[in-house]
């Protein structure tokens, strides 16, 4: 362990003299890399001195139970050490955990994607829910919000619907609510008062850069067409929404959701760069099968992951059992529980198995 300290303190030294040199600000990819990389060992050194501090602590007061005559000096120094005990097994863990691998992909910004699924006019409704409730929990981090595409339900809601979401860890912070989500409620067409149960899928991918995915422009069919609203109302008058397929893998991202047909391509592009870059990295996790395990359970974005019972103003997590009586306020964005839990969940899963192999 101080061995990975003395490695974070001169890492840290390095990357703050790289990110001083005046040239590092003509290549700004190149700074904002060092950016990234120098908060985050700044956190895993503020872990690892905390460590650090607590252990000299430790030996400190046992140096003076050892070779101390004074009772009272003794004394104090075996009551520290009770108080002080303790808190290394946790500063220890804790340490460990933030030593964890990084996965460079956790710093990028984020393409969601929700859709609605089985339940017709109320999975709409529920995907616009979610939708709401993802951008409240971005505008209290902090975080920027920009609407890709929208396709909206025949009784209002979303059918689907597209944002990119851009801030400092977005990614690795919202990989996890990628899945099915199932809403138990009474719709408000439901004249009998009888409980539906719809679901929404949300798919959260690492937004990609140019230089991130190669895309031959000749293996690429465009098509514009003319925008259209709820209905089929048409909105536009000139041919600006735009359909890009990716012949050789048969994606299809189409956006209309800007007045010029440049910006509509720009945005599919901007979809189908992570959605590539999705597919290398799921490509690249399945050789690992144990890290592919998780959505924090299967993997499998197919899979049902969390239920939002109205009824009960519960929330129930099913890939690490929680379950929460707070429904109005998770809608509402309050997510910090929830995001919070399956980080745990996730580094105690990863401390398991780096101890284990």
């Amino acid at each position: 362990m101080k061995e990975n300290l003395d490695a974070l303190r001169s890492r840290y030294a390095e990357l703050t003299d790289a990110m001083s040199d005046g040239d590092v600000f003509k290549d700004q990819q190149r700074y904002q890399e060092l950016a990234r990389e120098h908060r985050r060992v700044e956190k895993q050194l503020a872990v690892g001195e905390r460590w650090w501090h607590v252990k000299e602590q430790i030996a400190a007061n046992r140096e003076v139970i050892r070779t101390e005559d004074d009772e009272d000096l003794v004394a104090m120094a075996r009551e520290e050490l009770e108080e002080l005990e303790p808190r290394l097994e946790e500063a220890e863990e804790a340490f460990e955990s933030a030593l964890l691998p990084h996965d460079p992909n956790d710093d990028r910004d984020a393409i969601l994607e929700i859709r609605a699924g089985t339940g017709g006019d109320e999975a709409a409704l529920f995907a616009e829910d979610l939708a709401r409730m993802y951008l409240r929990y971005a505008e209290q981090r902090g975080w920027k919000h920009e609407l890709i595409d929208a396709t909206e339900g025949t009784a209002g809601g979303f059918k689907e619907v597209i944002y990119a979401v851009r801030g400092e860890g977005v990614f690795g912070m919202l990989r996890w609510e990628s899945g099915v989500h199932r809403v138990q409620r009474v719709p408000a067409t439901e004249s009998q008062g009888r409980i539906h149960t719809s679901a929404a899928s949300v798919a959260v991918l690492p937004e990609a850069e140019e230089v991130d995915v190669e895309i031959n422009e000749n293996e690429l069919r465009i098509d514009v067409y003319r925008a259209s609203g709820p209905g089929g109302q048409s909105v536009n008058t000139t041919d600006s929404a735009v359909r890009i397929t990716h012949v050789p893998t048969g994606l299809v991202v189409q956006c209309q959701d800007e007045k010029s047909q440049h910006k509509n391509k720009a945005k599919a592009m901007q979809v189908l760069r992570s959605r590539l870059l999705e597919r290398a990295i799921a490509e690249q996790e399945a050789e690992i099968a144990a890290e592919r395990k998780s959505q924090v359970g299967t993997g499998d974005r197919s899979a049902k992951i969390r239920t939002y019972n109205f009824p009960q103003s519960r929330v129930t997590d099913h890939r690490i059992g929680l379950t929460l009586h707070n429904l109005d306020a998770v809608m509402q964005g309050d997510l910090d529980d929830v995001v919070d839990a399956i980080q745990e969940h996730r580094r105690n899963e990863a401390l398991q198995a780096r101890r284990d192999g």
